[in-house]
């Protein structure tokens, strides 16, 4: 049986990309007052970041409809093969939600949602490893029940450059924001089993860099069997420190760099940058 491989935008792996190695990637949404972008399609980071820079209501942001995963779900059924669908977590957004509706829709039994409990690189990283392991032969149960186990170990960290899109989001009180803009306080954020927190908040880019991998070494050591992941929002500065910084106290060669896309970049604003990887069993 064949096996396509389906994800989301928030995965940071673009239309084009997805096409050149057979991966479905379904679009989340955009709106900017009131119009709806399709991420990838409609707009791209070259053109959020300016728009998110300028604009005076922060953007929200909406998940895919049944619709826009049932045309994949239809064509997967009529070639007989199983789809694996390696999604957002459920735990911000309703995109595993509408998979399962458009499932129930396409009334065909081998195709097989994941929800990741992540996002941007730790999704991409599990999306990898699921083609890594469909192109080794592997059928679709063993594949899913390899993701499920491999799901638990994604470490995903984040320092953020500025306080201003958790102001505007209404995630942070004006106070708060004003005092950590004038103290240059970045915050340290991981998504782990599906939640978003603040660990630290440091003063100055090194210094965050610093205390984020701190954060690293108390949460267990990598696997370097697995790639590590790193993004950015807008441009890669401070992203290239966090990568020299990280290689010189892991000691690792195997990684890649990734632009994070819109829907993620709402909330994160520019000038942030992230990492993920898997952690030792």
């Amino acid at each position: 049986m064949d096996i396509k491989i389906i994800t989301d935008s928030t995965s940071d792996i673009t239309i084009e990309e997805g096409r050149e190695r057979g991966i479905g990637v379904v679009p989340l949404n955009v709106i900017f007052d009131d119009k709806a972008y399709k991420e990838g399609i409609d707009i791209k980071p070259d053109k959020f970041y300016p728009m998110l820079k300028e604009t005076k209501k922060l953007p929200t942001t909406s998940q895919p409809s049944p619709e826009d995963f049932l045309k994949l779900f239809l064509d997967v059924k009529k070639a007989g093969a199983a789809a694996i669908v390696l999604l957002v977590s459920s735990t911000i957004s309703g995109t595993v939600q509408s998979a399962q509706i458009a499932k129930e829709l396409a009334e065909y039994e081998h195709i097989y949602i994941i929800d990741s409990l992540c996002s941007i690189m730790g999704l991409r990283l599990l999306v990898d490893y699921a083609l890594k392991l469909k192109n080794a032969g592997n059928s679709p149960e063993k594949i899913v029940q390899a993701i499920e186990e491999a799901k638990s170990r994604v470490a995903i960290y984040a320092v953020v450059d500025t306080l201003e899109y958790f102001l505007k989001g209404g995630r942070l009180s004006k106070s708060n924001a004003i005092v950590g803009s004038l103290l240059n306080l970045k915050p340290i954020i991981t998504l782990k089993d599906g939640s978003l927190s603040v660990v630290g908040k440091a003063r100055g880019t090194n210094n965050s860099i610093a205390s984020l991998i701190k954060e690293m070494d108390k949460s267990g050591g990598i696997d370097f069997s697995f790639p590590i992941y790193f993004g950015y929002t807008e441009n890669d500065e401070k992203c290239k420190l966090l990568i020299n910084k990280t290689k010189e106290h892991f000691s690792f060669e195997d990684y890649s760099v990734h632009p994070v896309g819109c829907v993620i970049g709402t909330h994160a604003g520019p000038g942030a940058s992230t990492l993920a990887y898997i952690r030792k069993k």
